[in-house]
């Protein structure tokens, strides 16, 4: 009787603790640029991975989309150009995410 009270009361206080929850899971958190989430090396490799599965997906992706419309001698530059932007696209966005900001040398 007394295990059955206890884990009652359990249950209720994880519910309530979660129910906390639930009314911020999805606001966004904004950290400012000068105040990253992990230091550089690490926010680069998570994105830098990130970015790379990206590119692999947009390859795919093409080779199927070359495939579904009949295209069979798929172009080869324009599948690397597809690839490289969106691999670009997921390692800036990765970027922003962590706390950083890219900045190119023009």
């Amino acid at each position: 009787m007394m295990v059955g009270i206890f884990r009652a009361l359990a249950v209720l206080a994880m519910m309530t603790a979660l129910a906390g929850c639930i009314d911020h899971a999805n606001d966004p958190v904004l950290l400012a640029v000068g105040v990253p989430v992990n230091p550089p090396a690490v926010a680069h490799g998570i994105c830098m991975t990130d970015g790379n599965a990206m590119y692999d997906e947009a390859r795919k992706q093409y080779q199927l989309r070359a495939q579904l419309t009949g295209y069979a001698q798929a172009d080869e530059l324009e599948a690397e150009t597809i690839a490289r932007a969106a691999a670009h696209r997921q390692y800036v966005a990765c970027l922003s995410g962590q706390g950083y900001r890219t900045l190119y040398a023009n």
